[in-house]
């Protein structure tokens, strides 16, 4: 089997594009974010993605995910398509006072990062009863 490009014009452009350095497309992490319960869960996509290749910090307020996709061929394999991004890819979320950061959990598998982030309980509203003087 061969595997070949279906639009010439394309491929020399492309081509192009690669001598002058410019054939990655800005790439971002897709995320979904809620909350349930007590907490916020963050969902970001990472696939074709080791986990070790996953790193999420928090500084102050700031969480930031860092993932590092790899090219699947070797440097003396002959490519015929390169499409799939890689490099590294960086998305930050801004976390609001109300929640603990230090209580941030994650994991990765199947090529979803999760993270869990818990509210701050002294931020949570909470009733207050009035005494009678």
């Amino acid at each position: 089997m061969t595997l070949m490009g279906l639009d010439a014009s394309r491929d020399v452009d492309r081509a192009v594009e690669e001598a002058l350095g410019r054939n990655r497309r800005t790439v971002a992490v897709p995320l979904e974010a809620y909350r349930r319960d007590d907490h916020y869960v963050v969902v970001a996509d990472v696939p074709g993605v080791e986990p070790a290749d996953v790193d999420v910090r928090v500084e102050r307020n700031v969480v930031t995910i860092t993932v590092r996709r790899r090219p699947a061929f070797e440097p003396d394999d002959t490519v015929f398509i390169d499409e799939r991004p890689r490099g590294e890819f960086v998305r930050q979320l801004f976390l609001g006072e109300s929640l603990d950061s230090s209580g941030l959990s994650a994991e990765c598998g199947k090529g979803v990062l999760t993270l869990r982030i818990p509210v701050d309980e002294s931020s949570t509203s909470r009733h207050v009863e009035i005494s009678s003087t």
